[in-house]
């Protein structure tokens, strides 16, 4: 939870920020940015039908007002839409020999590289003081034109601006 708690903080600047989890899984990130930063809206992009149905159900459950989920590829978003956005590795299990969460999604080196460079074109494109953070990720992602402006004493939380 503190990773979601001080990643949220950093995100949530100022009021009426939106906030994109791209690969939200079951919505932990967006739901306890929500209940923590009541003035930002928190919105996750999870392409697996099942994950996307808990994290609606958690929504409800909790009743958080200011998080949506959307059920589709994060290639389908219009980043600009969003103002922050946060990333915990979802692209990765495309490299990984085993441990994928299921086996109803394609998994390939070459859509890692996809999501990467599309990810990676799409925040390039986004203006000076976008905040992006990211958890346990490869960079692969990230342009240079993103400045690290924090991480954990691990390296595994990473908290840029774009310059």
């Amino acid at each position: 939870m503190e990773v979601a708690k001080k990643s949220a903080r950093f995100l949530a600047t100022g009021t009426k920020k939106r906030i994109l989890d791209i690969g939200c899984g079951v919505g932990k990130f967006c739901l306890i940015g929500g209940h923590f930063f009541p003035e930002a809206q928190f919105s996750g992009v999870e392409q697996r039908k099942e994950l996307f149905h808990f994290a609606q159900a958690a929504k409800e459950r909790t009743n958080t007002q200011n998080v949506n989920f959307i059920n589709n590829n994060f290639t389908k978003i219009d980043f600009d839409d969003f103002d922050h956005f946060y990333f915990y590795n979802a692209f990765f299990e495309n490299l990984a020999e085993e441990g994928q969460i299921d086996q109803g999604i394609e998994y390939s080196v070459s859509l890692y590289n996809y999501y990467s460079r599309y990810m990676y074109k799409c925040l390039e494109n986004k203006p000076a003081g976008t905040r992006l953070v990211t958890f346990h990720s490869l960079e692969d992602e990230v342009p240079p034109s993103y400045q690290l402006v924090d991480a954990t004493v691990d390296f595994l939380l990473k908290m840029w601006v774009k310059r």
